[in-house]
């Protein structure tokens, strides 16, 4: 049963999230909505400037905004120099969250050598394998297997059937979505050629682990793979999408953001406060710095090792003309070294 949530007062509010109050501060707040659908009880935000318009017949109670924005609003307003920040602090407090209650389903199963703190809770048809811990206040949900050797730390949540292959250790607070896959087997292949045999492949042992720190947050069906040697790391509160591959050895510094179906190859490194768009495909064994951000659909093939935006690729434009450009990519390099021809011979004029 999902646990409901209580009105909440705009002056309440201010005073717990340090805002300010433009109008009638004892408005009662029940739920949250956009600026054109909001209704009676509800708060809305105004981030973005082109949504300004909106502004006026909105029939939300109270609206996040800037300070700048409320200059001839007559409605009530919270005042934030971020809005969305402010506003995704106060949505927080009318998210439906189900009660769990501590224990463990009697369909689940738990491996003698395994621990479960009192104060967990383990869902129908869960699987804890051999010498694994479950934390105080840690929730799975139905249908996750943990597998052998590995920790689920405090307050952390597995929604449903998540899997935590083997040597995974999650840190406090970390919610992993339905679907997801931590600790399979990297992809480690060795090409034997010596002997009478035929070339052929050879598996490389994937003997490390998968560490995930505090806070994080891991979207339905993303696969984090475990180290070969040593561990594939998350640091601290980082955030990854629905559908993103970590291939093994990876490292991701804290406070990182990365949106779905990005890839990542192994033994790259990720620096802190990074924002990676979605659908980037990063090479292995490269070194990103801290505080870039890669926009969708970019391919990182070499290092970054200053701070900043970068793209690849080409925006979208209409068939024919991307026919004649791509004709075009390949005499790139031919026609860059005639415009020097041209300008050198200009020089020596």
């Amino acid at each position: 049963m999902a646990a409901t949530r209580s009105p909440q007062v705009v002056a309440g509010l201010a005073e717990r999230f340090g805002l300010q109050v433009h109008g009638d501060a004892s408005v009662e707040i029940t739920g949250v909505g956009t600026l054109a659908r909001a209704g009676a009880g509800q708060l809305s935000f105004l981030a973005n400037p082109k949504y300004r318009g909106q502004l006026s017949e909105t029939g939300a109670a109270a609206v996040v905004m800037r300070p700048a924005d409320a200059e001839g609003f007559t409605g009530t307003a919270l005042l934030s120099p971020d809005p969305y920040v402010a506003f995704a602090k106060i949505a927080a407090l009318f998210e439906p969250r189900q009660a769990r209650e501590p224990g463990i389903h009697p369909a689940a199963y738990v491996d003698p050598s395994a621990t479960v703190d009192p104060g967990a809770s383990i869902g129908a048809f869960t699987s804890i394998g051999a010498r694994s811990r479950v934390e105080a206040g840690a929730v799975l949900g139905p249908g996750c297997v943990v597998g052998e050797d590995c920790v689920v730390g405090a307050g952390s949540e597995l929604v449903a059937r998540v899997t935590l292959v083997t040597r995974v250790r999650l840190g406090r607070r970390v919610r992993i979505h339905p679907g997801a896959v931590l600790g399979a087997d990297g992809f480690g292949l060795a090409m034997d050629r010596g002997g009478d045999a035929e070339p052929h492949w050879i598996k490389v042992p994937q003997l490390g682990g998968v560490v995930v720190g505090d806070d994080c947050e891991i979207g339905a069906n993303t696969c984090i793979d475990r180290g070969a040697i040593e561990d594939t790391e998350l640091g601290r509160d980082v955030r990854l999408d629905n559908l993103i591959q970590v291939a093994h050895n990876v490292r991701i510094g804290d406070h990182t953001a990365i949106a779905g179906c990005t890839a990542i190859a192994g033994s790259t490194r990720i620096g802190r406060y990074c924002m990676i768009g979605g659908a980037v495909g990063i090479a292995g064994h490269l070194e990103i710095c801290d505080r870039v951000v890669v926009t969708a659909m970019s391919l990182v093939s070499g290092s970054i090792r200053e701070p900043g935006e970068y793209s690849s690729g080409t925006g979208l434009m209409d068939n024919r003309s991307w026919r004649r450009n791509a004709a075009r990519f390949r005499h790139l390099d031919e026609m860059a070294r005639r415009l020097r021809a041209i300008d050198t011979r200009k020089d020596n004029e």
